[in-house]
Formats: C-alpha cells, structure tokens, sequence
C-alpha cells in the first residue's frame, strides 16, 4: 500500500467528510431530490496551497509556565503565566498563588505581542518612542514581561509573565520558561 502525505491525507480527509455530511443532510429530508455524486478534489502536489508550522505541545507549554512560576516563587513574586501559540491564541494560563487580578489578562496579552513582533516585549516598549500608535492595536501591551518562543528564529509560541512589581522581573520569568523548553 503507497504511503500517502499530510497533504493528501488531509484532502482525502476533509472530502471524506463533505460526502459524510452532503449524505447526512440528504438522509434527514427524504422528500429531497438525490443528489449528483460529489467531484474528486486532486491533492496540491507542488505544495502551493498549504503551509507547515510548528507549534508548541500542551506538556510543552505547561513545563515552560511552571518553569516561569518556579522562577518568580523562588524570588517570593506572585504572578501569572500566559503561553500562546504562533497565531496568539492562548495553550494555557496559570495564576500563581496570590497573584493579583490584572496579572491574567496582562500575561496573555504579554505572550500575545511576544509572539506577534518575534521579540521581547521590553524590546517592543522602546519601539514606542518612534511609532506611538503601536499600542493601539488589539490585544497587545508593550510592557516588559513578554518573550517569544523561537525555533530557528522563526516564532512559535510567546510567553508572557504579569505580577511582580517591575516588567524586568515579569521578562527574567519569562525567559525561565524559554530557557526550560531547551532542556
């Protein structure tokens, strides 16, 4: 038997379950007409139309948030713990014990720019100075406290850090949970 890609898998896939549901959709309505048998979708050989990436594990993402919660507790700081994924959206979140009620959304937000620009978000901050309107697009906060996750440069996943009293605490704890994926 040929071995077939991702790509053709997911194709055969994804018409597979157009047949499925164009079958169920007729099954429920008896008094519609059959209809005509479904098209054959060839697999993009050349690779134009999709595009690999690489994310982050959830057990990836959960060993570096506790790293990161491990950092700030070893330095008697309360804080939370965001990690997203290369498109911004959060893997997952951790208030640490006693961390204060901005701490959630702000590490998300930290993790979000992080990942967004490719860079920490201390970095990102001075950026400001030349383009003021930076902090007005959604769902970002140029603070310190936010680091991106890369793999040959290229972003994964951004971790971002809110709680302790100053953002070079929140980045040092940030960078913890990077520093622990390389182990």
């Amino acid at each position: 038997m040929k071995k077939m890609s991702l790509r053709t898998r997911v194709l055969t896939g994804t018409v597979a379950a157009l047949g499925a549901g164009t079958f169920g959709a007729m099954s429920a309505n008896a008094s519609t007409p059959a209809a005509a048998p479904a098209t054959t979708v060839k697999a993009d050989t050349a690779h134009r139309n999709l595009q690999q990436t690489t994310h982050l594990t959830l057990d990836a993402a959960t060993k570096a948030a506790q790293a990161s919660l491990d950092a700030a507790k070893k330095e008697n700081q309360r804080v939370a713990v965001s990690v997203v994924d290369r498109n911004g959206t959060t893997i997952l979140t951790l208030r640490g014990d006693g961390s204060g009620p901005q701490a959630y959304e702000s590490a998300e937000k930290k993790a979000f720019t992080a990942v967004s620009w490719n860079a920490p978000t201390s970095e990102l901050a001075k950026r400001l100075d030349q383009a003021p309107n930076l902090k007005d697009i959604p769902g970002t906060l140029f603070l310190a406290g936010g680091a991106p996750v890369q793999v040959k440069g290229a972003p994964v996943a951004g971790i971002g850090v809110a709680g302790a009293p100053s953002g070079d605490l929140d980045e040092k704890f940030a960078q913890a949970g990077v520093a622990a994926l390389a182990k």
